[in-house]
């Protein structure tokens, strides 16, 4: 398989099954002139695309849409191959995928519509307007570990938007954005709207360098910053998404059978390795210990990789196994236990579950993200103690479990998200902005706010008739001033 889009340079890199170390495919290394070349052809269509309007973009997304819906066993198994995530988890980000694209193409116009507002009594002979215009040209550099939903939340929003997009996938997965690129360019095909660049950490810097109107960001937060960094130089404006170690707080009146099938699914789906992962949990004293015991029984049950339809696959990336080894290795040395598992579950490349109990605050993976297949549970006095510790990290998406005062906490933690007596089905509601705080990024993707983060607000006055007296004038009388401090004071100086 080989890329598509931007012109192949003459070094080349392969992708791989990181469960049997099978190529996957051989994709070229593009370089900075590859992605200038690429902006320059993004900004040709990108005229072409604004141009079309919000009808003609909708009937191509839709049309983009059905595409992924109708080969959706497809695509599935070009994620499965290059990413080893489950056939479950698969279709589920297959699923999203096309719910927010869908989402995107609909509602974009009513969003992005031009509308007018007040324009005031002092410039009450004024027609003010506000409209929208794309920002051009859109640079997405997307993760591994959700290779079609995490990029498509920019790429759709951005294409409804009326924006050219030129995207560099991680140079794990790039054989399933050559397929979603192909399969645009299938209902796209007289500019290239959507244009592919691969190649690892240089091709990203590349993009970053490459003149795009804005870029948007999901890894960690060290690249993130680089990215940052990189972007200043030419104050190429960014949307960072940087994951967060992710907490759930289970209160005292939890439904604790509800609760504990939300923590092992929230921890392990995806073998741990999703930006809005379960990564700590804090349970009230009342509960603890029944709540652990659910948990252990349920988590002991999951279907590991080596049997007939495995709920959890390969690490995609083999260097995260030793991040998660050491994570696991500080919290038992720390004083931690493991119900499920422990030490021998890491088996390169897979990683089983562990559950871990009595892990301290400052143990390291409850202040950074694992992402990985371990489940550490701590114990808290109550609510306001769990609210407190989930807020020493930075969270990107949160989850809370209590009958009576479940909306209270979440409004009280800090995070970009969260969900009550569930987890992480914000991601499923396309209406919702999906973003962090902190350390877990800024800017948002998905909803109105994800529309909207791609566009350009045009304020636009129009006079409809002629005042008197002119204010914006040299000419003005010398009363005029005088006359409107008044006024002031009187409307305005009441406290």
């Amino acid at each position: 398989m080989a890329s598509s889009g931007a012109p192949a340079s003459a070094s080349t890199f392969t992708s791989t099954n990181p469960a049997t170390g099978e190529v996957v495919g051989t994709f070229p290394v593009h370089t900075s002139e590859d992605a200038q070349r690429a902006v320059e052809r993004a900004r040709i269509a990108a005229r072409w695309w604004g141009a079309i309007g919000f009808a003609e973009r909708r009937r191509r997304l839709m049309a983009f849409k059905a595409i992924l819906a109708r080969r959706s066993e497809e695509l599935c198994a070009v994620v499965r191959a290059e990413n080893g995530k489950s056939d479950d988890d698969a279709f589920i980000e297959v699923l999203l995928s096309v719910l927010h694209l869908d989402w995107a193409a609909r509602h974009a116009r009513r969003t992005l519509a031009p509308h007018r507002v007040r324009p005031g009594l002092l410039m009450l002979n004024q027609k003010a307007t506000i409209r929208y215009a794309p920002v051009g040209v859109v640079g997405v550099i997307g993760p591994w570990n959700y290779p079609v939903f995490t990029p498509m939340g920019a790429i759709a929003y951005a294409l409804a938007a009326g924006n050219a997009v030129v995207f560099k996938p991680s140079e794990l997965t790039p054989a399933v954005s050559v397929w979603l690129v192909d399969a645009f360019a299938a209902v796209v095909p007289e500019h290239q709207v959507l244009q592919l660049l691969t190649g690892a950490a240089d091709t990203g810097a590349a993009l970053c360098r490459s003149g795009v109107d804005k870029l948007v960001f999901t890894g960690s937060a060290r690249v993130g910053r680089a990215v940052m960094a990189t972007c200043a130089d030419t104050l190429t404006p960014v949307v960072m998404e940087c994951g967060g170690n992710d907490a759930m707080i289970v209160d005292d009146d939890a439904d604790l059978d509800a609760a504990a099938t939300a923590a092992v699914w929230g921890g392990l789906q995806n073998t741990g390795q999703a930006c809005i992962s379960v990564e700590r949990v804090y349970v009230t004293d009342a509960v603890h210990d029944r709540f652990v015991e659910r948990v252990a029984d349920l988590a002991g049950a999951v279907r590991e990789a080596d049997v007939p339809r495995p709920q959890l696959g390969p690490m995609t990336s083999s260097a995260q196994i030793a991040a998660i080894e050491g994570h696991l290795t500080d919290a038992l040395a720390r004083g931690a236990r493991a119900v499920v598992g422990g030490p021998a579950a890491i088996r390169p490349p897979y990683v089983n579950p562990v559950v871990l109990v009595d892990v301290p605050a400052d143990a390291r993976i409850m202040q950074e993200e694992t992402f990985g297949p371990i489940l550490p549970i701590a114990r808290v006095r109550d609510a306001d103690e769990a609210v407190r510790r989930a807020s020493t990290s930075d969270n990107l998406g949160t989850s809370v479990f209590a009958r009576r005062a479940g909306a209270d906490i979440a409004r009280r933690l800090r995070a970009g998200m969260t969900s009550v007596n569930a987890v992480a089905v914000f991601a499923a509601v396309p209406a919702l902005p999906w973003g962090g705080q902190g350390e877990s990024g800024f800017g948002r993707i998905h909803g109105e706010e994800g529309l909207m983060e791609f566009v350009r607000p045009h304020a636009i006055t129009e006079q409809r008739f002629d005042l008197p007296v002119d204010m914006m004038s040299f000419g003005r009388p010398e009363w005029l001033i005088g006359v409107l401090d008044r006024a002031m004071k009187l409307r305005h100086g009441r406290g």
